[in-house]
């Protein structure tokens, strides 16, 4: 069985968890390939080689042309199951977006079919779920494991207004794992890395 790792030493969001695919030996035009599938226009990705200290790393980073959207969960899905991915990428991207609805409708005291979803509505982190996604599904991922996860504080202001760190949403989505609280005014682990 293949598994992945994820050692977050620095947290945890899309962006960070698809260059670590990319880094891990996931082959770039393949996953370009599949984020392709989705037909979802208006964003572009960036990959480049960087170093974060004396670390070299792949920086992956999505922009998008339009402002963040308000999506429910059934958009979402709709866009997901529409598309031409493979079967088990499109159910295991749906059941990550179900995961955050759950955690937002929680946190929010709507029901998962009423949370519009905001920042992870938006194309970006759709890419960024499908893009993971896909990509565990390219290299035979069957499962994944993750390290103690490192939590900033602080606070993030967001479509909801203003939010203490780290977000309730991603309280809500580590619930049950190690985490660590570190000294570190910012948001390191995002809902969308959580998920």
């Amino acid at each position: 069985m293949k598994i992945a790792y994820f050692d977050c030493v620095a947290g945890a969001s899309g962006d960070m968890i698809l260059g670590a695919l990319l880094d891990a030996g996931l082959d770039e035009g393949a996953w370009r390939a599949e984020l392709d599938k989705l037909e979802l226009g208006g964003y572009d990705v960036q990959v480049a080689k960087v170093h974060k200290g004396p670390i070299a790393a792949t920086q992956v980073e999505v922009t998008c042309e339009e402002a963040h959207a308000h999506r429910h969960l059934g958009d979402i899905e709709a866009l997901i199951n529409g598309s031409r991915l493979p079967i088990p990428v499109k159910e295991k991207s749906v059941a990550v977006f179900r995961r955050l609805a759950e955690a937002e409708a929680k946190v929010h005291g709507e029901t998962i079919d009423h949370v519009h979803f905001h920042e992870v509505g938006a194309v970006d982190a759709i890419v960024d779920v499908v893009g993971a996604v896909a990509g565990l599904w390219l290299m035979g991922v069957e499962e994944v494991y993750v390290s103690t996860l490192p939590m900033g504080h602080g606070f993030v202001d967001c479509a909801h207004g203003r939010l203490p760190l780290p977000a309730p949403a991603t309280v809500e989505l580590v619930r049950g794992l190690p985490i660590v609280n570190v000294d570190v005014e910012a948001e390191l682990v995002t809902p969308t890395g959580a998920a």
